[in-house]
């Protein structure tokens, strides 16, 4: 990777980062039907996966709090729960966003949580993005498919994450070699590139998923406090909502002759997948 594009990519990552870990994130209503969700003032992202795909644990390392119950037993998520992220805006939001847990979708959900989820995802004017979870190990299933499809259908601006991808990356449940690491990254890429040529072949009218197919695990890190992807996908959080200016702040840069200005690079942050 050039030299710029990486230190570029690391300002990117550490606003991200910054930006999710300001203030503390607090949960601002549950709504089981979308009549009764409030109206909201500030961008808001949804996050949808079938039942048991790590949904519960991946928006809690997105937040940096365990705001959402994690069960084994597939089905836990209820209802609509909406989060406030970012620390309290201009106009006294509690939040500069809101991050919206979905119930899980396929075994053991329930068949009405379907109806309510689309009148949410069609009819909110504040929804900016979706970011719907695919089981890194188990790919698109038929459940995946038939959401993804109405998404398409109805215009929903979409965006694909693999989930539980420290099963391909760390195969033993070891942290790997760097050789293996990068044979087990390809194998990754690979199992990425398969699901996008899935979805572009869908015979379906409307907009396909945007972005790249990103990447996360909740269980594994290459770097301590530092969880495969999580910085990605908060990147592409802020930049779906229009968050993501990075503001750099004049340092003075003392000059044989008079004084200049300059702007401050920020550090460079490690690129995680």
């Amino acid at each position: 990777m050039p030299v710029a594009h990486h230190a570029s990519r690391g300002r990117q990552l550490r606003h991200a980062e910054n930006f999710f870990l300001r203030g503390e994130p607090k949960i601002l209503y549950s709504s089981s039907t979308f009549r009764n969700v409030p109206r909201g003032q500030v961008p808001e992202v949804a996050f949808l996966g079938r039942s048991n795909v790590g949904k519960s644990s991946l928006l809690n390392k997105l937040m940096n709090k365990n705001l959402c119950h994690i069960s084994k037993n597939p089905g836990r998520t209820k209802t609509m729960n909406f989060f406030a992220v970012g620390g309290e805006d201009e106009q006294g939001n509690p939040g500069r966003l809101t991050v919206l847990d979905m119930p899980g979708y396929g075994h053991k959900s329930r068949t009405e949580w379907g109806g309510e989820i689309m009148k949410y995802l069609v009819g909110r004017k504040q929804l900016v993005r979706t970011f719907v979870l695919i089981d890194s190990m188990h790919g698109v299933k038929r459940y995946d498919e038939a959401l993804l499809q109405a998404l398409r259908e109805s215009a929903v601006s979409h965006q694909v994450l693999l989930s539980k991808v420290d099963r391909i990356l760390f195969s033993r449940g070891r942290q790997p070699t760097q050789q293996i690491l990068q044979r087990n990254a390809t194998a990754l890429q690979q199992t990425a590139e398969s699901i996008r040529d899935r979805l572009d072949a869908m015979d379906v009218a409307g907009p396909r998923p945007l972005g790249e197919i990103l990447a996360c695990s909740t269980a594994a890190s290459l770097e301590k406090g530092k969880w495969l992807g999580i910085n990605n996908l908060r990147w592409a959080v802020l930049a779906a909502t229009g968050l993501n200016e990075i503001r750099r702040r004049p340092v003075r840069l003392e000059r044989d002759k008079g004084q200049e200005y300059a702007l401050e690079p920020m550090p460079a942050a490690t690129e995680y997948l």
